[in-house]
C-alpha cells in the first residue's frame, strides 16, 4: 500500500540503496538490485504510460497478458465471452487479491478500468471508450464505443492494469508492492504477501541509470544484479568478468524516426520520402551491432508485419529534393528561397541505441545535402508532445498485446493522442476504422499491411531497425531469461539463486 510521506520514502530508498537495515530487519535477505534506463514517473495507471512501467516493474497486472510465446492468455481474468449484441462478459479468476488483502472483485475492476478509459487517451485507441459494469462479484459486462472482436487483446494492452483506489493510495495485484518511491529515480519493492509464491521472493531495489555506460559500470562494480538494456559497446567490458552473464534477445520493439509534418521543409512529402530513401537500414543495424532492418511498423514475428524490405535509393532521394526545389549551395547544403535545408535530430539516452544511430543518420543525410544537428534529451515525451523537433528518434513496442490496431490508431490517426508527427490522412483514418470493425483475422492482416503501405507513401515516420537487446546478470540471477521485450522484466518467477 502506498502511504508513506515523501521524507520517509526517500529515507527508505536510501536505506535500501546503501544496504542499511535496522536490527529488526537484519535477518531479511539481501535485496535484488536492478538497474534500468527507465523508471515509472507515477504510480497512477491513468497517467500517460505509467501502466506500462508498473507492469514492467512487477507491481501491476492486467486481466489478460501476452505469454512468452506471444499468445494472449488470462491473468486476473478467467475468461471473456462475446455476446450476440457485441458486449463481452469477463469472468474474473477466483481467489485473487490486491496487495492490501482486499479481493479482486468485479466492482473494483470496473471502477478502475472505467476511470482509466475516461482519463487516458491511450485506453481509447483500439476500440474507442470502454465501459465496465459489474454483474456480480466475479463477472462484469464490457461494452466498447467501436465494435471489437479482440477484447482480450485490448485488455492485455499496457494501459489497462487492474488497481483499486484507497484512502491510503492505489493498490495493485503484482508479485511486488511499493515501499518507497522517488518518481523517475528509484523504487523499493517488497514481495506482495497476497500473491502466490511470495515466501520465495526477496525485496528489490530498482534504480534508473539513464546512461548506458554507467549501467554497465555499475554491474561490473558489483552494484547491480540485473542491468537491463546494456549498450552493445559495453558487452565486452561485462563479458570480461567471469562472474557476470550477458543474455541477448530479439525484441518486438521498432526503432523509428518521427518527421514533423506540421511546417517547414518536412511538411513536403517529397522531402520526407527523400530522407526515408537515403537511409540504409543495413548500415543502421551494423552501427548498433544487432537486430535486423525494419520492414514497417511491426517485427517480422507478427503475421501483420510488412513483408518487403524498405528500399535505399540515394539517387531517387536526390531527385525528389530537386523536384521539391532544394538545390545544392556552395557549401554543399541544399537551399530554397534563401533557406538552408537544416534539420535537428533528437534522441534520448534511455534507449542507448538511438544515440548510437544519430551520427550514422546525420552522415547519410549530409550526402543528400541536408545539414543535421544532433541533440540528446532526457525528456523525450516532452519533446514529442510539444512538437518542438524536426526529426525525433523513438523506440516503441508496436504490438505489446499482439494486435496491430493500438499502435496504428494511437500514433497515426488524425488528432490521436500520440500522433507526434502531426500526420493527417482521411484515407488512413478510414483504414483504421475498418481495422477496428473487422473480425476476420485475414482481413485484419490485410488492413494492417495496407495502413503500413500508406504510411510508407506519406513518410511521417521512417521505420529503421527491429533491434536486439542485452541484459547483464550477476551470479544471483544467472538463470534469468528475458522475454516480452521490456514489458515483463520483473516477473513472479524472479528469484535469486541463493
Amino acid at each position: 500500500m502506498i502511504r508513506l510521506p515523501r521524507r520517509a520514502l526517500l529515507a527508505g530508498a536510501a536505506a535500501f540503496a546503501l544496504g542499511v537495515a535496522s536490527p529488526a530487519l537484519a535477518a531479511e535477505p539481501a535485496p535484488l538490485r536492478i538497474g534500468k534506463t527507465f523508471l515509472a514517473g507515477a504510480l497512477d495507471p491513468a497517467e500517460g504510460s505509467a501502466g506500462w512501467a508498473l507492469v514492467s516493474h512487477g507491481i501491476a497486472e492486467q486481466l489478460f497478458m501476452v505469454s512468452r510465446e506471444g499468445v494472449v492468455e488470462p491473468r486476473l481474468a478467467e475468461s471473456a465471452v462475446q455476446e450476440d449484441d457485441g458486449a463481452w462478459i469477463v469472468t474474473l479468476a477466483d481467489g485473487r487479491s490486491f496487495s492490501d488483502g482486499s479481493p479482486v472483485d468485479a466492482q473494483a475492476v470496473a471502477a478502475a478500468l472505467t476511470r482509466t478509459s475516461e482519463r487516458n487517451p491511450a485506453a481509447r485507441a483500439s476500440a474507442g471508450r470502454l465501459a465496465f459494469a459489474p454483474i456480480d462479484d466475479r463477472r462484469l459486462r464490457v461494452t466498447s464505443e467501436e465494435p471489437t472482436a479482440i477484447l482480450p487483446s485490448i485488455l492485455a494492452e499496457w494501459v489497462f492494469p487492474v488497481y483499486r483506489e484507497t484512502q491510503a493510495g492505489i493498490v495493485f495485484t503484482g508479485p511486488y508492492r511499493v515501499t518507497a518511491f522517488e518518481p523517475g529515480a528509484s523504487l523499493a519493492l517488497e514481495p506482495n504477501p497476497h500473491h502466490e509464491g511470495a515466501e520465495a521472493r526477496v525485496p528489490i531495489v530498482l534504480s534508473r541509470i539513464a546512461d548506458g555506460q554507467s549501467l554497465a559500470l555499475a554491474l561490473r562494480a558489483g552494484e547491480l544484479d540485473l542491468a537491463f538494456n546494456l549498450p552493445v559497446e559495453t558487452l565486452g567490458l561485462v563479458a570480461a568478468d567471469p562472474s557476470l552473464t550477458v543474455r541477448s534477445f530479439p525484441v518486438a520493439y521498432q526503432y523509428m524516426m518521427w518527421m514533423n509534418t506540421r511546417e517547414g521543409p518536412l511538411a513536403d512529402v517529397r522531402v520526407r520520402r527523400a530522407i526515408d530513401l537515403a537511409l540504409s537500414r543495413e548500415d543502421l543495424v551494423r552501427a548498433i551491432r544487432g537486430g535486423i532492418p525494419a520492414t514497417g511498423a511491426f517485427a517480422p514475428t507478427f503475421p501483420f508485419a510488412a513483408e518487403a524490405p524498405i528500399a535505399t535509393d540515394v539517387e531517387a532521394a536526390r531527385a525528389l529534393l530537386e523536384e521539391a526545389g532544394w538545390r545544392p549551395g556552395s557549401d554543399g547544403v541544399r537551399a530554397k528561397d534563401g533557406e538552408r535545408l537544416a534539420l535537428s535530430l533528437v534522441a534520448y539516452p534511455q534507449r542507448p541505441d538511438l544515440v548510437t544511430l544519430q551520427p550514422v543518420i546525420r552522415a547519410a543525410l549530409a550526402e543528400l545535402g541536408i545539414a543535421v544537428t544532433t541533440q540528446v534529451t532526457e525528456d523525450a515525451n516532452g519533446v514529442a508532445t510539444s512538437g518542438d523537433f524536426d526529426l525525433l528518434l523513438w523506440a516503441q513496442h508496436t504490438a505489446p498485446a499482439g494486435d496491430p490496431a493500438h499502435f496504428l490508431a494511437l500514433f497515426f490517426e488524425t488528432g490521436a493522442a500520440r500522433n507526434y508527427a502531426g500526420f493527417s490522412s482521411e484515407a488512413y483514418d478510414a483504414l483504421v476504422a475498418d481495422l477496428r470493425a473487422t473480425q476476420d483475422p485475414a482481413e485484419r492482416v490485410r488492413l494492417a499491411r495496407a495502413a503500413q503501405a500508406l504510411i510508407a507513401e506519406e513518410a511521417p515516420v521512417a521505420f529503421l531497425v527491429t533491434p536486439e537487446w542485452h541484459v547483464g546478470l550477476s551470479a544471483r540471477l544467472a538463470g534469468y531469461e528475458p522475454w516480452g521485450s521490456d514489458y515483463y522484466v520483473i516477473r513472479p518467477d524472479l528469484k535469486p539463486a541463493d
